[in-house]
């Protein structure tokens, strides 16, 4: 246990921080999902919507050293794929 006001100060911070990466992560990752859902259900309008605020999130997640830049990349990446292949598949 921390007995200094210091070090108790900072377990507040750290504490306050943990909560506000987790917020941004499961927002980010629920967005996720509801672009999968839409791209499952062949929605291409819905999907496109919803992978740009997916896109949004991870960026911002990124900028805030919540997840590593390249993760938030790759997930881009494979959302941008699920997404064109309903466009490609519609044609």
């Amino acid at each position: 246990m921390a007995h200094s006001r210091t070090a108790k100060k900072n377990i507040r911070k750290n504490e306050a921080r943990r909560e506000r990466n987790r917020a941004a992560i499961a927002a980010m990752r629920s967005q996720v999902k509801r672009v999968r859902a839409a791209v499952a259900a062949g929605d291409r309008a819905s999907a496109a919507r919803e992978f740009a605020k997916a896109q949004q999130l991870a960026d911002k997640a990124a900028k805030r050293n919540r997840v590593h830049k390249n993760a938030a990349s790759r997930i881009k990446s494979r959302l941008a794929a699920a997404v064109n292949s309903l466009a490609a598949a519609g044609k």
